[in-house]
């Protein structure tokens, strides 16, 4: 006996569930009562065959629930080449994380005949996750995993086009990794087509990696912030819209700020100049958080506050740089001058900027940054040093994670470091691993006088000397890792009336000359309204810990301050 249409579109829907990570989670279907619980949240909407529902690289309009017909989802990338991904039918809803906030289809959904739907906007649908639990709780799980699979199976996002070597490229791939956008490789070495385009658009290497957007707009090694706006992750700042705090840094001091200030009803803004975790987003492993006795890696853990914050509301800038504060206050409101001409003005400001990596005084260091240099360690880095002999500069916490990490990859890592011991900088369980991990030699006392490379500028060799004697050794290194400390990212609050002590770090509570004998917020710096958390803090404890702890707590003060501001004078 033959099989129905309706049969063999269940048969094959079942197929293509398998290619997914955890698919009955990640293509839920809704009961009737489920869906009728989401009716009032959106509106309905009703499409021909053929007619595109959502379209790659545009804003998508939020998220659908399927009521009548089927949905194709292709995956279309710049070159041209259309891939099927999965068909959905009534039951599903077709969203992923990007529609929590209107970013920019991954994917194409088109109606594959006539076609009912109840679409849910993004600010509605942010609303039922939270007023909905335990079924926004089974959604905000699909919308994780979906967007999981398609960085995983390289589904959606831009096209790198570029030796998978080479600076730009491992640039560009830490940049999308570290911000969870899902990308794809072709590297000339193996592809044709690749080697075509290349050929033909960018035949000097200073010009890779080619970039191909999903509206076929074709970018010669662009910087971060030229890559996020062509593919849609960020925009301006809204003219007309005064948020109640605007948070400056999004580690993990600012997104804890982000997500108890916007779960709280406070509307927020976050602007960082490079990705989503900060430092702390490139540790490969972080063991000493409270709550995760296994560890979690920096990555998955600032992952899950983005998404936490993207769900209650907070809009979240990045890559975009604060050039300037104005805290003359004029209609009440502070002024952050954004790096792409436009001003963000909020009634209160929090200084989670945390601080940029510090470079030693090594000559020639920045000509083999990105080139064998590098101030993280994430899997990006980890694929270039498989096999091979690596160089660690570094005595942290931070360090200790990397030199783990990178043991697992390479054949051997040579911790470098410049005292005579771990114990008065990195935690105990860290110094029992690395002291157990056979492929790590640590050497003491010793720090790096020369890099040396090739024609082409990548890291080749690397030298060293004893402090403590005139001994003096080198070895074939092409991979070298700094984690020398860091400098507070305070340069934009030059000028502004923010006190700052003698390294650069904010000055907050009683330890401000201008707020000795006054009753302050401890968090609050010598302009009231304007409040610093994490690294960036003057005193702070420099640890993941320590910066969301605080992000916790200038909520309290921001309540209070706007609070305060808002009453009539008497």
């Amino acid at each position: 006996m033959a099989m129905g249409q309706d049969e063999t579109q269940r048969i094959d829907r079942d197929a293509q569930l398998l290619r997914f990570t955890r698919p009955e989670q990640t293509f839920p279907a809704l009961m009737p009562a489920e869906i009728e619980r989401i009716r009032h949240f959106g509106e309905i909407r009703t499409y021909a065959d053929g007619e595109l529902l959502f379209e790659t690289g545009k804003p998508g309009p939020g998220m659908f629930v399927v009521l009548a017909g089927h949905v194709a989802i292709t995956q279309r990338d710049g070159l041209g080449h259309v891939t099927p991904v999965i068909d959905q039918g009534p039951g599903q809803f077709l969203a992923e994380l990007g529609q929590l906030s209107g970013r920019p289809a991954l994917v194409d959904g088109r109606a594959e005949g006539d076609v009912e739907v109840l679409l849910v906007p993004p600010d509605r649908l942010r609303a039922l996750l939270v007023a909905e639990a335990e079924l926004g709780e089974r959604i905000m799980r699909a919308l994780i995993l979906r967007r999981v699979n398609l960085i995983q199976g390289g589904i959606g996002g831009p096209v790198l086009i570029g030796p998978s070597n080479s600076a730009g490229v491992v640039r560009l791939q830490g940049f999308l990794t570290r911000n969870g956008q899902p990308h794809h490789l072709l590297d000339p070495s193996s592809e044709h087509d690749a080697a075509e385009l290349i050929a033909r658009y960018s035949p000097k290497p200073e010009d890779w990696p080619l970039v191909v957007t999903a509206g076929g707009t074709v970018l010669r090694n662009p910087s971060e912030t030229e890559l996020g706006r062509a593919i849609g992750m960020i925009g301006g700042a809204k003219d007309d819209r005064i948020y109640d705090v605007a948070i400056v840094g999004c580690g993990p001091a600012g997104l804890a700020t982000a997500v108890y200030a916007a779960s709280e009803g406070l509307s927020v803004a976050v602007v960082d100049t490079r990705a989503f975790g900060g430092q702390a987003g490139a540790s490969a492993r972080i063991e000493n958080y409270l709550g995760f006795p296994t560890g979690i890696s920096g990555q998955a853990l600032a992952g899950r506050a983005f998404t936490q914050a993207q769900k209650f509301g907070a809009d979240i800038m990045i890559p975009m740089s604060v050039s300037s504060l104005d805290c003359s206050r004029a209609n009440g409101t502070f002024a952050l001058a954004l790096d792409c001409g436009d001003i963000l003005r909020s009634r209160s400001v929090v200084v989670a900027s945390g601080a940029r990596y510090r470079r030693p005084d090594i000559a020639n260091l920045d000509k083999f940054e990105g080139r064998g240099v590098w101030y993280w360690a994430s899997p990006v880095e980890a694929r270039l040093c498989a096999g091979e002999e690596v160089a660690l500069v570094g005595a942290g916490n931070s360090a200790g994670q990397a030199a783990v990490f990178l043991s697992g990859h390479a054949k051997k890592v040579l911790m470098i470091i410049r005292g005579g011991g771990l114990g008065a900088s990195m935690s105990r369980y860290l110094i029992e691993r690395i002291e157990a991990t056979p492929n790590i030699e640590l050497m003491f006392n010793t720090e790096i006088t020369a890099l040396e490379g090739d024609e082409a500028s990548l890291l080749r060799r690397i030298r060293w000397k004893s402090r403590l004697s005139d001994d003096e050794d080198s070895a074939d290194i092409r991979n070298l890792f700094l984690f020398v400390g860091a400098d507070p990212a305070t340069s934009w609050l030059d000028g502004c009336g923010v006190t700052l002590d003698r390294g650069g770090f904010v000055v907050t509570g009683a330890q401000s000359e201008q707020n000795q004998g006054k009753l302050v917020a401890p968090l609050e710096t010598s302009v009231p309204g304007v409040y610093a958390v994490g690294d960036v803090r003057s005193g702070s404890v420099k640890r993941v810990g320590g910066a969301i702890g605080e992000g916790a707590q200038v909520v309290a003060s921001l309540h209070g301050y706007l609070g305060d501001a808002a009453k009539p004078a008497l």
